[in-house]
Order: C-alpha cells, then structure tokens, then sequence
C-alpha cells in the first residue's frame, strides 16, 4: 500500500504555457489539522527525493513534531511520484514532458492546501534546497497566508554559478549514447554514473574530503563513497526526472512572475513572513554570501550559518546530527516567535 495520497490536479496551464496534462500532486501528511486548521507547516521536498527523505526531521520532541502540527510533505513535480517524465501517459511522457517551474509547483500546492483542506493560514513553509527555494517563493506569492519561512542551504533566486554547475551535470548525464535525446530505451546508466560523480565534486566541501569524512560515516575508501553514496543515489532516479528537476532549479526565480515580473528586490521585500536564512558555511553552490546578499533585501529575516564541514549536505534532513540539530533549534524558536 502507497504511504501517500494523490491530489488530481486534471489538466494544469503552466507559467510556459504549456499544459501539465492530468497532473497529479503526491502528498503525505503527518499530525493531524486542529479544529482552527492555524497548525499547518509545509515542508516541500528537495532534489532528487520524494517525501521520506524529510522525515527524520519529523519527529516526537523535534520542532516538525506530529503530535503538535499538521505537517504537509508536497512532492516536486518531476520527482517520480507527482507528474513526472517516467510517470506521464503518452505522447507527453519522457523528453516531452513540459518545463515546470517553482511558480507552478507553489500554485498547485496553494490548491491542495485550500481545496482539499481548506487552509488559509500557514504556521510555517520550510525545507532544505530545492525545499528551501520552494519556501521563498511561498513566502512571496503568498505573503498573507504564510506566518514564518526558513529555507536551509538554498536561495530566493538561483545564481549564475550555481545555473553552471548544474550544466555540468547535465553535460555528463546527456553525453551517454544511450541518452538518445531523451527518448532511451533503457536508463542511461554510464551517464547517471558520470552526473554523480561530477555532483560528488560540489555537495560536501573540500574539508569534508581533505579530513576524510565519508571514513567516519562507514565507507572503506574514497571510491567505495562515491560508488554507494552518490552512483547508486541517482541510479535509483529516471534520466528525464532528474532533467525535469534540474530544469526547475536552474530557473529557480521568486520574482519571475506576474506579480513581480523580475524585480528580485520587490519579490524578497514583499515577504512578510517571519523568517530564519540558514546557509551552511561551506555551501560550494549555495553560499552564505548569497544569503546574507538576500536577507538584507527582507524586512524581518535573520542569518544563521550553519558551521558545517559538510557543505551542501549540512542540509540534508539527518545527514549530520550536528547540523540537524543546529537547524531544528532555529526551527522551535522560529516557531515560538
């Protein structure tokens, strides 16, 4: 038996105008709606994952506590249980599964919460990466229904830097002959291998190999990390959902729709929410110095670097106890505020 449920959406215009057609928004709940429905947290997935990855922040004791709040786990379309590539009927299935944006993704979880529960306030909209850029765009395009945000290790707005990184990723994906523009047979496997091993270069930071990190988390030897933490990660995705997902990052933009029409500055100002920024130090594609750029543009934000060896996956819900724990403190006081 599935441990989600599954919001039919039908047909969806998208911001590219295209049409999602019968789109489907997989969801999982955790705690129960109280009777004045003010418990509400929405904690969207991160790249590459589907709902069970944030649940070790969802827990008895931790500031996700199910026996206080009724927590929401959207799925990001593209990930392989919402709409996606590998789940999509014919002909708009594989490479011609259209472009979907955060504008989308929000626009279709702001549905869910209000048609399918009838929600009109948010407690708190947070998440790690993909997670936490899909919390920026809650708190702008919804800025009177969402109390609090705190994105961790990701930004309002995708830079340049990070937009190239993901290029190479997907050069190292593409260039598998098996690839055949998105229409293979079978998965590109030398190419997913080559993606991951290109990711492995930027997700923990130079410290986390220098000191030899992985050896403490188990792993017999650099390669034996590489081959189980991040080849047999992607192995497990669709080429065409990572694709999807990349695409959707690398266009990541809070102010990139009709209500701000480009202007990055008003988009982060017309935030309202409450908010806790929380970039790791060693964040190699989402550094701390484009938070503290972005806080500055917010009227009730605060920085909080996560003084991690870890990188980007300081952020990975349970990755790190340490890191975990720095991010659930700030999560309780954010929420007792």
């Amino acid at each position: 038996m599935p441990d989600y449920q599954v919001f039919v959406l039908d047909n969806v215009t998208l911001q590219s105008g295209f049409t999602l057609r019968s789109a489907r928004l997989v969801y999982k709940t955790y705690g129960s709606l109280n009777a004045r429905k003010d418990n509400v947290i929405v904690f969207p997935t991160f790249f590459g994952s589907q709902h069970e990855a944030n649940e070790p922040m969802i827990l008895p004791g931790m500031a996700l506590d199910p026996g206080k709040y009724f927590i929401l786990v959207p799925n990001l379309f593209g990930n392989g249980l919402s709409s996606a590539p590998s789940n999509t009927p014919p002909p708009y299935d594989q490479a011609r599964f259209p472009p979907v944006s955060y504008y989308d993704n929000i626009h279709c979880q702001y549905r869910l919460l209000t048609e399918r529960f009838g929600i009109e306030r948010i407690a708190l909209v947070c998440g790690f990466s993909m997670g936490a850029q899909q919390s920026f765009h809650w708190g702008a395009l919804f800025p009177d229904m969402v109390e609090r945000i705190a994105p961790w290790c990701g930004s309002a707005k995708t830079s340049r830097h990070n937009f190239v990184f993901l290029e190479g990723v997907k050069a190292a994906l593409t260039a598998d002959q098996a690839w055949q523009d998105g229409w293979y047979q079978a998965q590109p496997t030398k190419g997913i291998r080559a993606m991951s091993r290109v990711y492995a270069g930027w997700g923990p930071s130079q410290a986390f190999y220098r000191e030899k990190i992985y050896l403490q988390l188990g792993f017999s030897s650099l390669e034996d990390y590489l081959v189980q933490a991040w080849e047999d990660r992607f192995l497990k995705l669709d080429a065409n959902d990572i694709l999807a997902m990349i695409g959707t990052w690398q266009q990541g933009d809070t102010s990139d729709n009709p209500l701000y029409h480009g202007d990055i500055h008003q988009a982060l100002g017309a935030i309202k929410a409450k908010a806790i920024i929380m970039p790791s130090q060693t964040d190699q594609y989402f550094p701390s110095a484009d938070s503290e750029i972005e806080v500055r543009q917010m009227p009730n934000a605060e920085l909080r670097i996560i003084p991690s060896k870890w990188g980007h996956l300081a952020g990975g819900p349970g990755r790190n106890p340490a890191d975990t724990q720095f991010i659930d403190k700030n999560l309780k006081e954010l929420l007792a505020s």
